[in-house]
């Protein structure tokens, strides 16, 4: 009973932190004057992606290899994308499908009460995804797409250099990174923005502030969701799971759970760019970052799970593409990329 109740309360005080996390990243784009956009697959991306690479790094560096350290390194450096490509997808087009039935309530109220739609709250006046610049979502996912590849691939091979090839991994990433925060675009506002959770009588808040509040809500992530792996850990012997079971189907949706979190809290908010951006960055982060590190310090070997984790991924992804590429994303639609995960999840039954 006691795991349950953590997990709950990991889950609740997560979803706290999410949302001084987002407020202060908001202002944290403000503040450096970082691009709209980079604001999500940048500053945001590398906050919430912080849990799984520390899983993958302390597992290859301080865990036990008799009790499946570098498979839980490499389960955790393949489940993440697969949760987030899937689930944290998935999330974003039901709150969407949620946010557009309330905005329609809303609008009905307004104009039975002799309104007009400019009298409508600010929050329930948001185009939903026609808001999203889906070309830029899409050459994202690509590259995510060739990269995961390219990793899928080094599993299935040995030979004597693979470990060195790590380093291109993260080579990748610092590309990545410089051409996000490069990119022509609006630079973030403070238009509309709520006053820092630190500061909250201040229009404008004070830089030490803002980083506190950042690197505050960073721990207490980070720290909720390492409570929520072990509980997760407790799980999974308990239910007879493998250690690569678990690293793939348990653990990552702790360790992503900031991702799925920011979506919810910044579609709730009329911001379904940002939200979008979070998750399409926070993929490269973890087609790079965490699989660096697992070339790099463990055979880097593919089984069944692993393998069929890479498909999964790889076909979620492409049905991204198709309805970005065809002009064709719907919330429905992109709610439909959970049932990847629940189609991985069924597989992973018959190949563990």
């Amino acid at each position: 009973m006691i795991h349950v109740l953590l997990l709950l309360g990991c889950a609740v005080v997560i979803y706290l932190a999410c949302e001084w996390f987002v407020n202060a990243v908001e202002w944290f784009g403000v503040e450096f004057k970082v691009g709209a956009v980079a604001v999500g697959t940048i500053l945001a991306a590398a906050g919430t992606a912080l849990p799984e690479s520390v899983v993958t790094l302390v597992a290859v560096l301080f865990g036990n290899k008799a009790q499946g350290s570098n498979e839980i390194a490499v389960g955790a450096a393949m489940g993440g994308p697969l949760v987030v490509g899937t689930i944290a997808y998935g999330v974003t087009g039901a709150m969407l499908l949620l946010h557009k039935r309330k905005r329609a309530k809303v609008g009905a109220s307004v104009t039975a009460g002799g309104g007009s739609a400019a009298d409508v709250p600010e929050e329930f006046r948001d185009r939903g995804l026609a808001e999203v610049d889906t070309k830029r979502l899409a050459k994202d996912q690509t590259w995510f797409l060739v990269i995961f590849a390219f990793k899928v691939a080094l599993g299935l091979i040995a030979f004597s250099i693979k470990p060195a090839l790590g380093v291109l991994f993260f080579a990748a990433y610092a590309v990545y990174f410089w051409r996000e925060m490069r990119a022509e675009g609006d630079d973030a506002s403070s238009e509309g923005l709520e006053p820092l959770k630190f500061q909250r009588r201040r229009g404008t808040p004070a830089r030490w502030a803002l980083i506190a509040q950042t690197l505050a809500t960073l721990m207490v992530i980070f720290g909720a969701s390492q409570l929520f792996v072990r509980q997760l850990e407790w799980a999974g012997p308990a239910l007879g799971l493998s250690p690569v079971v678990v690293a793939l189907l348990l653990s990552p949706i702790a360790t992503e759970l900031p991702e799925i979190l920011n979506a919810i809290i910044w579609v709730r908010a009329g911001k379904t760019q940002l939200a979008l951006a979070n998750i399409s960055g926070a993929m490269m982060i973890q087609a790079t970052v965490p699989s660096g590190i697992g070339i790099l310090f463990t055979p880097w070997k593919f089984d069944a799970p692993l393998l069929l984790a890479g498909v999964v991924t790889a076909a979620a992804i492409s049905y991204l593409l198709w309805m970005l590429r065809t002009r064709n994303l719907t919330p429905v639609k992109l709610t439909a990329t959970a049932g990847f995960y629940v189609a991985f999840a069924v597989g992973l039954v018959f190949t563990a």
